[in-house]
Parts: structure tokens; C-alpha cells; sequence
């Protein structure tokens, strides 16, 4: 174990790594696409429903400023991944980072702990736009049998089925993918926008007073595995509304904002990574903060905070005021956001297994990429069957605050990679850097740190069990196969693979 600590993945023998034919990902992705990728993973349901959850339940009027705050700290975490993406531009994200300055074991887990973000994330969202599809069908009159669709479904169909579909745009190509998300989008960023143009002209400035309700303490407490982490360590339970309901507001819109990061597993196939990864990681997380702050502020001026609907505040808020067809549009808006973060989801999962597939800590017939399409399809097609397989059978609602503490904990190792590389490696040319280092950075860890400790104790244990799982099976495989503990060496069995990329790369 000590000496798989110990071998650390040089950026330029990563770099090195994605000139080899048959590794060899074509870079066809602007700064504009990757904005578009961001903006596409991040608005999804949270924009619909947290908003009104927060305003009811935490901060009133003010769930825009929690919106402000969460957006800030994902802003800093935003920093490193963008330092580090324009200075290591290879696919993988936070595992490639990780290979790079902790070395090859805390890379593993940082590999198998995004499994929870990615996989887990798009199986959850997959099942969610399964429930949104019957909604929306059952309002045309013609539901599908619940055993088969919505998040009770014994065997989820659509689920599998919108799986399916996205798989295979992922495999045809990258521009493609770039080029569904463009169109979806814009529908849903139309949508958005609809309703905060239309929602202005229903404001009631009455509603927005109190604008930070007086704080109150908090209901009855949560106890046992179910108590927040916090609370089971030092006993600290916040209350309600006041400026401690806005913050504890931010921690649960947090989580509205998770995705950008996945714009950085697309690094290797980005025409000019150190000008456009800080452009898409950054310009993706600000459009979206304004689009949320935004919204927040039309919903609660249309309806009293207290009235709000927490499962669907939008829709609810538009009925309130007479404009019932609004929930329909907003169902639309809704389900073209979550077909997108299935997609890019799905996208971020197959870069970081491709990653670990080139590097042998998966096995390395995985790190094959299509000849024509120039696109990892074995690595892709077994991230659809998973997840297919994932939506289509497992219950996810107990699991996905996994997706959460995955998300937290794969920020606090890319915030605390930045300064360790800094010291390590102060040669290497970087186009972007993380200003104020290294208090911006370590701000980063804390905070997300800070919202780790604001999830329930179960999530900390399945938490421990997926990751105590992912060290046996690196034990097992990844510790004796991969490519530093080999010497380098390639796999002979992708022999063929190399040298059909080999003369596809000579034309």
C-alpha cells in the first residue's frame, strides 16, 4: 500500500498519454461548448423545486441570497478546477488531478468515489425524467401503467429507454452530444427565462417583506444515523429563517449548482483547454447563479413564502395568479433539462473511466476509442448498460444524498491538489491561476468540508462502505495492473485496437 502511495502520475506523462493512436480523443470542443455543457448539467430540477423548499422551510424572501452564498462557494472550488484543468488538460478531472499530486491510491478512490456523483447521479436524474414524462402524458390523458414508469416503477422503461438514447449520442461523437445539449438548452434556458419575464409582471412587493424573516428555532431534531453529522459530533442544530436560515438555505441549494465540474473531465478533447476550460467552468457557473437568483426572486414576489409549493413551487406559484398552463410549459422546461444531465452525466462517468482504463486501474480494453467517432465507446457503452440497469431496477431515494458527499468530497481534494501542486511542481505553465493562494483554496475545502458535515450520519456510512469497498478492489486488481506498477508497458490484448487507431490516425 505504501509504495502505490508513493507513485505519483507525472502531468506530462498524463499529457504524453493522450497523443497515443489508440487513446486518442479528437478534440472538436469550444469555450462556448463547454459553457453550453455546464449550463446544461447544472439547471435540472433544482431550479424547479429548491426553491420553493428553501423559501418555505429556511430563509423566506431571502433564499435568494442562499442561492448568492452557494453560488460563491462553488465559485471557489470552480477556481481550482479551473487552474487545474487548463494546467493538466486531460480527461478524468479529479482523479487525473489526484494521480498527479497525492499519487496512484488516493487517485483510485477519487476514481471509484465519482461513480457515486456520476453514475449514481444520472441514474437518479434518469428515473426523475420518468416520472416527469407520465406527468406530463398523464396530462394528455394517455399515463403510462405506474409499474413501469415514475420513481415507483418495478421496472423503470423510459428510464432505460432515455439511458439508451443518450449512450448512443455519446457514442456517435462529441460534437454531436455538443450539439444535442445546444438545442436542449436552449429550450430549457428559454423556458427559464419565460417564466422570470412573464412571473415579473406578477410580482407583489407585499411578499417580499419580511425580506430575512425573524429566526425561530428549529423543529423537532433529527436523532440516530438520521441527525446531520454536525450535530452528532458537537450537538450544533440550526434553527430556521434569520440569517442562520439563509445559510443553511445555501447548504441545501448547493447542490442545485453541482455539475460544472464535469466540464473539466472533457479537457482532452477541447480545442485550446487553457483558454476555454476556466471560460466553460466559469461562464457556465455564473450564467446559471444569475438565471437562479433570478427565478427565486420572481417566485417569491408572486406568491407569499409561505404558501409555496415544495415540490412544485413554479407551477404552483403561476396557478396561484391564474396562469395554470404555465405548469405544463414549466413540466417541458423541466424534462429538457433533465435528458441533458443524463447525458453529461453520463459523459463525465466515461472520461474518468476512460482515465482509469488507460492507466490499467480498470482493465485497459476499456480504453479503446472508435476508429470513426473518435470517442471511448467500450468505457461508454458499459457506463449506459450500468446506469440502464440502475434506473430500471434499484430504488434510488435513499441514495441519492450519495450523490451529494461524493460531489463534496471529490472538491475538497481538487482545492487542496491546487496548493499542493503549486509547491510541488511551481514550474509548470499555467494559463489560469487561482488568485489569493492559498487562502482561496483552503476556503474551498472548508466550506465544502462544512456541507459534508451538514449530511446525515447514514449517508457518511454508506459513504465509508462504498469507499471501503473501492480499497479491496483496488487491493485485488488496480495495485498489481496498472500501468506505473508495470513499468508503463501497454496491454498486448489491445494490439489490434492500437493499430486500427494507428492507420485511422495516418489517414
Amino acid at each position: 500500500m505504501a509504495a502505490s502511495t508513493r507513485r505519483v502520475k507525472s502531468v506530462e506523462d498524463s499529457i504524453r498519454d493522450t497523443d497515443e493512436p489508440e487513446h486518442r480523443l479528437k478534440k472538436n470542443l469550444s469555450g462556448l461548448d463547454l459553457t453550453v455543457f455546464g449550463v446544461g448539467v447544472i439547471i435540472g430540477t433544482g431550479i424547479f423545486v429548491l426553491t420553493g423548499l428553501v423559501a418555505r422551510d429556511q430563509a423566506g424572501p431571502a433564499v435568494a441570497i442562499s442561492f448568492v452564498i452557494a453560488g460563491v462557494v462553488c465559485g471557489l472550488a470552480a477556481l481550482c478546477y479551473a487552474e487545474f484543468a487548463s494546467t493538466v488538460p486531460v480527461a478524468g478531472s479529479a482523479y487525473t488531478f489526484s494521480y498527479a499530486t497525492f499519487g496512484e491510491f488516493v487517485a483510485w478512490i477519487i476514481g471509484w468515489d465519482l461513480v457515486l456523483e456520476l453514475a449514481l447521479g444520472a441514474a437518479t436524474v434518469a428515473v426523475g425524467w420518468s416520472g416527469y414524462l407520465n406527468q406530463l402524458l398523464g396530462d394528455l390523458g394517455i399515463p403510462l401503467p405506474t409499474v413501469i414508469a415514475g420513481e415507483e416503477a418495478r421496472f423503470n422503461i423510459p428510464a432505460v429507454v432515455i439511458v439508451a438514447v443518450m449512450t448512443a449520442v455519446l457514442v456517435l461523437g462529441i460534437k454531436l452530444s455538443s450539439r444535442v445539449t445546444s438545442v436542449i438548452v436552449a429550450i430549457k434556458v428559454a423556458i427559464v427565462l419565460l417564466v422570470i419575464v412573464v412571473g415579473f409582471f406578477y410580482v407583489q412587493a407585499a411578499n417580499y417583506t419580511p425580506f430575512v424573516p425573524p429566526a425561530q428555532p428549529a423543529a423537532a431534531d433529527a436523532s440516530g444515523w438520521d441527525a446531520p453529522l454536525v450535530q452528532t459530533l458537537f450537538g450544533f442544530s440550526p434553527g430556521t429563517f434569520g440569517w442562520g436560515g439563509v445559510i443553511a438555505g445555501a447548504s441545501i441549494v448547493f447542490f442545485a449548482f453541482i455539475g460544472f465540474d464535469i466540464v473539466a473531465t472533457a479537457a482532452e478533447e477541447t480545442r485550446d483547454p487553457k483558454r476555454d476550460m476556466p471560460r466553460g467552468i466559469l461562464g457556465s457557473l455564473a450564467v446559471c447563479t444569475v438565471l437562479y437568483v433570478a427565478v427565486s426572486l420572481v417566485v417569491v414576489g408572486m406568491q407569499d413564502y409561505t404558501e409555496l409549493s415544495a415540490e412544485a413551487p413554479l407551477s404552483e406559484a403561476f396557478s396561484s395568479v391564474g396562469l395554470p398552463v404555465f405548469a405544463s410549459i414549466i413540466s417541458i422546461g423541466a424534462l429538457a433539462g433533465l435528458t441533458s444531465v443524463v447525458m453529461i452525466l453520463m459523459l463525465g462517468q466515461s472520461r474518468v473511466l476512460f482515465a482509469m482504463s488507460r492507466d490499467h486501474l480498470l482493465p485497459p480494453r476499456f480504453a479503446a476509442v472508435h476508429p470513426r467517432y473518435g470517442t471511448p465507446y467500450r468505457i461508454t457503452i458499459a457506463t449506459g448498460v450500468f446506469v440502464a440497469v440502475l434506473a430500471a431496477v434499484v430504488p434510488l431515494a435513499e441514495l441519492a444524498e450519495l450523490v451529494n458527499i461524493g460531489t463534496l468530497f471529490a472538491f475538497v481534494l481538487v482545492s487542496i491538489g491546487v496548493v499542493v501542486l503549486r509547491r510541488t511542481r511551481p514550474d509548470l505553465p499555467r494559463s489560469f491561476r487561482v488568485p489569493l493562494m492559498p487562502v482561496l483554496p483552503i476556503a474551498s475545502a472548508l466550506a465544502c468540508f462544512w456541507l459534508m458535515a451538514n449530511l446525515p450520519g447514514n449517508t457518511w456510512l454508506r459513504f465509508g462502505i462504498w469507499m471501503l469497498l473501492g480499497v479491496v478492489v483496488y487491493l485485488l486488481y488496480g495495485r498489481h495492473t496498472s500501468r506505473l506498477a508495470t513499468g508503463g508497458s501497454l496491454d498486448p490484448a489491445t494490439a489490434g485496437d492500437r493499430e486500427a487507431a494507428r492507420r485511422d490516425a495516418d489517414g
